[in-house]
């Protein structure tokens, strides 16, 4: 088996049904198996995959054990040399999996690769692909925008803010930093798999930056994969500005956790980054969610 491409689903019924008639569709002449890591829909999904994908390995976690939990099950069954990480709120517009593959297979120094990725597109634009590694400045940026967003009105025109500064620029490219966990294509070994303690937000950051990017290994951002990436389709009330979703309070714990496993000698900036993290949530728009939420934000 050359490659295990692994979908984790969870109540997304359609976006995973063209994501998997996309994966069949476009990817030929390679050998290939689709698992699909269902976190306990309600909405059909399951029976919609046995039905219309009777092919797909389809793994039933039963509860909703988070993105990288749900990818680590599909790992501990794939049978690929390479895994294919792929959100399920992507549709593939050409044969990408085996572009990924025939670039590691050509490589010149196969064991200094750590992963590779494509430039994603929406409305045929090029949006987030890779990013640089979480820093204490531009999460403390972030929080920042947060609190005056929640005190004095939306800043939604920085959700979709990149670091692509020219939409033209799409040639394959070495990255210093990491590859969105949306499309990550990884050798099937330990080094694929992600920390449990992230429920979503910051794992794929996190895997990079421990085994590839610490160890030197070296990342691409490749042209000819063609992927289409709906940004947030399979999460549409996500909005980490704001504040005022459940999922929000998900991305600022995993800040949290990552800072403290990444720079334990920074535990002052760390508790910087808390101290605004719970003033947000002690907000009077908030009062619900922190209330929730409150001790376990204490707790990290």
């Amino acid at each position: 088996m050359n490659v295990s491409i692994i979908i984790v689903n969870y109540n997304t019924q359609d976006l995973t049904r063209n994501c998997i008639k996309s994966v069949f569709e476009q990817t030929k002449d390679i050998d290939f198996e689709v698992i699909v890591s269902d976190n306990g829909s309600t909405d059909g999904s399951v029976e919609m995959i046995k039905t219309e994908f009777p092919q797909v390995v389809l793994i039933e976690n039963n509860a909703n054990l988070g993105f990288g939990a749900a990818n680590n099950r599909g790992l501990k069954i794939a049978k690929g040399k390479y895994v294919f990480y792929l959100n399920s709120d992507t549709v593939l517009l050409n044969n990408a999996v085996k572009i990924f593959f025939d670039f590691w297979e050509s490589y010149s120094e196969k064991e200094q690769l750590g992963a590779l990725g494509a430039w994603l597109t929406k409305d045929g634009k090029v949006i987030h692909s890779y990013g640089s590694f979480p820093s204490f400045c531009n999460m403390l940026q972030t929080l920042l925008r947060a609190v005056i967003s929640d005190l004095f009105g939306s800043l939604k025109k920085y959700r979709h803010k990149t670091i692509l500064k020219n939409h033209h620029e799409t040639l394959t490219k070495e990255i210093h930093g990491y590859v969105t966990g949306a499309d990550l294509f990884v050798k099937n070994d330990s080094s694929a798999l992600f920390d449990e303690r992230f429920f979503m937000y910051f794992e794929e950051s996190d895997l990079q930056l421990n085994n590839f990017s610490l160890t030197e290994k070296k990342t691409f951002i490749l042209s000819e994969p063609k992927i289409v990436h709906l940004e947030g389709g399979s999460d549409k009330k996500t909005d980490k500005y704001t504040f005022s979703k459940k999922t929000s309070f998900f991305y600022w714990r995993s800040c949290l956790i990552y800072f403290s496993k990444n720079y334990p000698d920074k535990g002052f900036y760390k508790g910087i980054l808390k101290f605004f993290i719970i003033l947000v949530y002690l907000l009077p728009r908030n009062a619900k969610i922190g209330k929730t939420y409150f001790k376990e934000l204490l707790s990290l």
